[in-house]
């Protein structure tokens, strides 16, 4: 059997593990995209690429005590800005959910306390479990900073799966303070549907004799891979429950090779092994900031945007070809571009290709813009493609000094060297 684990509130539990003068009480944890990296404020910029993901960003603000309040939420007004992460159950009894605004969950409950996130205590946390997690399965996967799959088959014989998960959890809290949740099933996508139902801290394990008991009456919006687009495309068919789901094969099949695949997770005939290491098939960073029409001002973003993408790509060691910037305007309107290239990366050329693509992106000139996206993928280590021998060896010259550019930014901080038109 395969087992799914999941961190209760994982920000929040993290928080009370520094302040356990919070449990029981309604609890949340603010997220803000860190504009200061625009500003001479900048600094102890940290850049992390395990476990990056929703609300966990590759690059961050090292934490500060300060910071640990609502008044890291506040902008120069006084205004309260940004949105939640995660909140505690206490707070969700209140109606307050993810990604909601913070001034709307304080209206909600008065008496929510919010907290700034702490990426490297979360970082932190998350390794530990891990390595003990790792001490007692076999095969384990990380598949973000607060879940993990495992892989009980030859190692725990099902009937005693029950006990063994129960023991676990038990273990978990008593070893890292941690509340976990763990499911177990057949296959794993069964298994994190299961865990959806254990929680809070609670364990639950689905047999093939209790599978259609479990799995029918399951609104199909439960089940992880069916967004809003699937989730309405079923319900104009009349499929609303997972039930309804498995008893029209034809016509999911008939809907393509990704819907046939939804099927098969839905049903328990599919599955995937565990994956001890994940390989990066993409590096990106992105800001969302107040309305800006200043294109000078926001090219000079594009620079400071890619001058840290630069690092990362360093740190990294890798080389990518092809390259993607969007931007997202206001009255909701986007635009974007893709690039593809095949040469040797350096700071330099990279900086001026981010700026390119900007020019040829920035459609609506016209309107303010309120976010800045920009992404590496198709890394030549993965890829086919060969590397242009076209100025070859004046792009190897630039690439040293890019290179020992990047050590004294590693040592002294990203904002050490900068390119003079950001200033």
């Amino acid at each position: 059997m395969k087992i799914h684990i999941d961190i209760d509130c994982f920000f929040v539990s993290a928080t009370r593990i520094s302040h356990p003068e919070l449990e029981h009480r309604p609890v949340a944890i603010g997220g803000r995209s860190d504009t200061k990296i625009f500003t001479k404020e900048a600094k102890n910029q940290t850049v992390n690429f395990e476990n990056s993901g929703s609300f966990v960003p590759t690059f961050y603000k090292a934490y500060e005590d300060k910071d640990d309040d609502i008044a890291a939420f506040k902008d120069a007004d006084g205004r309260v800005r940004g949105i939640l992460t995660t909140s505690s159950y206490e707070a969700r009894a209140y109606g307050i959910k993810t990604a909601m605004s913070i001034r709307e969950a304080l209206q909600l409950c008065p008496a929510l306390i919010i907290k700034a996130p702490n990426m490297s205590l979360y970082q932190k946390l998350s390794h530990q479990l891990h390595d003990f997690l790792a001490r007692k399965i076999p095969l384990i996967e990380q598949a973000s900073i607060d879940e993990f799959y495992g892989d009980l088959n030859g190692w725990v014989e099902d009937e005693a799966i029950p006990h063994f998960i129960d023991n676990l959890r038990h273990e978990i809290k008593k070893e890292l303070n941690l509340p976990v949740s763990i499911g177990a099933a057949k296959t794993r996508y069964i298994a994190k549907l299961a865990t959806t139902y254990a929680k809070p801290f609670g364990c639950k394990t689905i047999y093939e004799w209790d599978f259609d008991e479990f799995v029918n009456p399951i609104k199909v919006e439960d089940f992880a891979g069916i967004g809003r687009n699937m989730r309405t495309k079923l319900n104009a068919v009349q499929i609303k429950t997972l039930g309804a789901l498995r008893l029209r094969r034809g016509t999911l099949e008939s809907w393509g090779p990704y819907a046939t695949e939804l099927y098969k997770r839905v049903n328990g005939e599919s599955d995937a092994p565990i994956q001890t290491q994940h390989k990066r098939k993409s590096i990106g960073i992105s800001r969302t900031f107040d309305p800006i029409f200043d294109r000078n001002e926001l090219k000079r973003r594009v620079h400071i945007l890619a001058r840290h993408l630069s690092f990362a790509i360093f740190k990294l060691d890798v080389i990518p070809t092809v390259f993607h910037l969007s931007i997202h305007y206001e009255m909701n309107q986007k635009s974007h571009i893709n690039v593809s290239k095949a040469e040797i990366f350096t700071e330099k050329k990279f900086d001026a290709l981010c700026l390119e693509m900007f020019h040829k992106a920035d459609t609506q000139k016209r309107l303010h813009m309120i976010r800045l996206s920009i992404n590496c993928s198709s890394f030549t280590r993965d890829s086919r493609k060969e590397l242009s021998l076209i100025g070859f060896e004046e792009e190897k010259k630039m690439q040293t000094l890019s290179k020992s550019t990047q050590k004294l930014r590693q040592k002294y901080g990203i904002d050490m060297l900068k390119f003079a038109s950001e200033l």
